[in-house]
């Protein structure tokens, strides 16, 4: 199973979710693979907002790598394309190349038990450092969550 995390400049929320659902896959021993990326190109190539990676930090976990934008082929590449919020995933069905590709993106939070109505994980960009912590609580539910989802299909 591959599976892409992405929200809007891949610096937040998305290597959130990366580094959150690798870190619980690897200690429940689930081979999964792992990537992210975000709607738009303006963080390409910049390591994950250091609030973030501070946080995750704090946490044990581990946030890696450089954004990078979706492509078109992601949606070959991937089985499950995880958008963070409802804008981020209007902007993958508008990007996907077919009914078969925009059937892969699901929101995040559908896989948090404590969602009640609200599936939207919020951007913390412009906000202060409770916003991270709140992104990794839910982030963290919602990858108990799916993480279930994986494994039931294998």
């Amino acid at each position: 199973m591959r599976v892409l995390f992405v929200c809007m400049g891949n610096i937040c929320r998305s290597p959130t979710a990366e580094g959150v659902f690798r870190a619980l896959a690897e200690e429940e021993g689930v081979e999964v693979e792992i990537d992210s990326a975000g709607t738009g190109g303006w963080h390409v190539g910049a390591p994950p907002d250091e609030r973030a990676t501070s946080a995750a930090a704090a946490r044990g976990i581990e946030l890696a790598g450089g954004a990078r934008q979706v492509r078109p082929e992601d949606f070959g590449e991937f089985d499950l394309i995880v958008a963070m919020d409802a804008e981020n995933a209007a902007g993958l069905q508008r990007l996907a190349p077919d009914g078969e590709a925009a059937e892969k993106i699901r929101l995040m939070r559908e896989f948090d038990p404590e969602a009640a109505g609200d599936l939207d994980v919020p951007d913390p960009y412009y906000g202060g450092p409770d916003g991270f912590e709140d992104v990794l609580d839910m982030v963290e539910r919602s990858s108990r969550g799916l993480l279930e989802e994986v494994r039931s299909t294998r």
